[in-house]
Formats: C-alpha cells, structure tokens, sequence
C-alpha cells in the first residue's frame, strides 16, 4: 500500500466559477469513461479509496492541500451526476451544512424519478451519519455527508468532520460492497493530517467489541438499567480513563432510558437509532457499562490514511485553463468513438496510464 501526508486544514471560500465549471466538465468525461471501461460498481469503489478520491481532486485541477478539496469534489461530481447520472445509473445526494441535513428527501427525489429503492439508502444515509458522530468520537464534528448509489442500491458514502481548535479535518469513506459491519471497523479508509495519540472514544473498533455487547446488553433491559443508575452515586475512575465525571448525567441518561421498551433494542444498530441518543450520552453508557461489566472500550485513533500534496491558490503552479479544456475535449472524443466501436484512443489512454504507473 502507497503511504504519504496529506495536510487537510481547514480553508474557506469557494472555487472560482471558471474552474468550477470545468471540474463538472471533466467529471462527467472521467465517469462516463470509467462506466464505459469498468461498470459503475467501480466507480463506488474508487471513490471509497481516500488516495483515489485525492488523485481525483488533483485531476480535476482542485489541487488545494485543504478541506475544500473534499466539497468541491464531491459537489462538481453531483453537478456532473445530475446530468449524465440516469444514463449510467448511478446518482448522489447530500452535501454540505445544511444540505447535508436534506439527504434524505433528495434521495427520495431521485427514488420517485428513477426507481431506486430509497428508504434502505436512507437509512444507510443516517446509520453511517451517526456512526461517524456518535460512535468515532476522534474530536471531528462531521458537516460534509454524502451519499453515492446505483439504481440496483449498491452505495459508497463520503463525509468530512473538521476541528475547529485544529483548524484541520478529516475525510471518511465508506463502501457498501461485503461490509459485514456497520459498527465494527466499517470504514473503507479515514483520510487525516494527524493521528492523535488518543482520542475521546472508539466504539468502532474490534477491541470494542465487549463494550457495544455491555452497552446493547444493558439498553436491552431498561429497567435493569435504571435500577443500576440508581446505584451510580460514587465513581471511582482509573487514572488512564479518559471518560469523566462530567460525562455521566445520570439525570438525562435516565430519561432517556426509561422511554425505551422491553425488546425493542436487539443489535447494536438498533442503540444507534434511539432518539436523543448523542456522544455524550454514548460516552455515559460506556462509563456506566464498564462499571457493571468491565467491558472497555478503544481510545486509539483509527486514522490510517494520510496524505501530503499541493498547494492552493496557484501553488505549486496555475490551473492551465487551455490544457484543462483540451483534456476534457480529448476525453469526451474517446468515449464518443468507444461508443461506437472505435476503442484506440481508449487503448492509448490505457497504455499511458500504465506507462506513468511503472
């Protein structure tokens, strides 16, 4: 595996529209290519891989070393899907901020249009969502959700949380295809700048795997549960616990258990679904879990991706608009004639390709 740094801190503004405009351009050309030579599963697994959604901002000429390389990407490639998405079958909801908060009647929107099954994704949408917010607790406040998915429900997931202390951020992916777990290590890869020597909470990881049994255990029996909150008066915490005191509102943490009812919580998903359930209160269960069972959970980083390259604002050197656009027209001609059977200008990018990779 090609190991590097990539520097993501976080910047503001937004691409200008000239560029922006070709990264649209060139996005459709490389997805109609990659559909055309690979099929469209392909293209989710590319973009679950963090060096390959990297090397694609860069292609696209968005070569800024910072978390807008993440939005902008991702928004010229929901530009681009709007378009040419129905034809190759392949479609993306979410975004940024607020329209993040809109996935999910977006995905409804296309659903209607082209019947895809959408209220599976959608659950999808939110369960990855809350994974990364709930149970990754790295210090990483997700604002950027995107979902991508073809029309027989296959999906890849991209978000971004940024720290605003550290002013960095950080990139998750995800890839629907073999997952085995949505809460168990299920990340395709997590792109940082830096790999914290401990972090807040890591209910993800395999090690983990006692604390999410103690906390559905716990969660499955509700009046068990209060029972013990009501003995919750003293905590004695080891030195290395990086769980505290201020974590454990006992007050909060009982109203909400007490609205849960008998079997209703089966699987650690079903804890990811009750309402109100947030890191904080996450972090409670888990402190009260490993006081009862002794269960504990991981505080290591999962980070495993990093990166290092480019610059922005003309560094290392000017996005050249005659080049870009020639690119985009050299693209759009070889998919034309592969279309029709005439594949030599495909075969010649191909060769090129694993010329530069030699």
């Amino acid at each position: 595996m090609r190991r590097g740094i990539a520097n993501l801190p976080l910047h503001y503004g937004k691409a200008p529209p000239w560029l922006f405009s070709r990264m649209v351009r060139l996005s459709k050309a490389i997805l109609d290519l990659m559909v055309l030579e690979y099929g469209r599963d392909a293209v989710l697994k590319r973009l679950s891989d963090p060096f390959w959604f990297q090397s694609l901002g860069c292609v696209l000429g968005f070569d800024w070393h910072s978390s807008g390389l993440t939005t902008t990407v991702c928004g010229a490639l929901k530009e681009a899907l709007k378009d040419i998405g129905p034809d190759l079958g392949i479609f993306m909801a979410g975004g940024k901020g607020k329209i993040a908060l809109s996935t999910p009647d977006q995905i409804r929107n296309i659903a209607e249009r082209h019947a895809v099954e959408g209220e599976g994704l959608i659950e999808i949408s939110r369960l990855t969502a809350k994974v990364d917010s709930v149970l990754l607790q790295d210090g990483y406040q997700i604002y950027h959700h995107t979902i991508v998915f073809t029309q027989d429900g296959k999906w890849a997931v991209i978000q971004q949380g940024m720290n605003e202390s550290l002013r960095m951020a950080r990139r998750y992916h995800w890839l629907g295809t073999n997952l085995k777990s949505f809460v168990e290590e299920p990340h395709s890869g997590i792109s940082a700048d830096r790999i914290h020597e401990r972090i807040l909470l890591d209910l993800t990881a395999r090690i983990s795997s006692g604390a999410r049994d103690s906390i559905r255990e716990l969660l499955s029996q509700p009046q068990y549960l209060l029972k013990e909150l009501e003995k919750v008066k003293v905590l004695d915490l080891p030195r290395r616990h990086y769980i505290t005191h201020k974590d454990l509102n006992v007050k909060k943490l009982r109203e909400t258990v007490a609205k849960l009812e008998e079997g209703t919580v089966r699987t650690f998903e079903d804890v990811l679904k009750i309402r109100g359930l947030g890191p904080k209160m996450m972090r409670a269960l888990t402190l009260v879990s490993e006081l009862i069972y002794g269960a504990r959970p991981s505080f290591e980083d999962p980070a495993r991706y990093t990166f290092a390259h480019g610059g922005k604002d003309g560094h290392p050197f000017p996005v050249q608009r005659d080049v870009y656009d020639v690119t985009i027209e050299t693209l759009k001609r070889a998919i034309a004639k592969a279309k029709v059977g005439e594949r030599e200008k495909v075969e010649a990018i191909k060769r090129l390709s694993r010329i530069l990779n030699e």
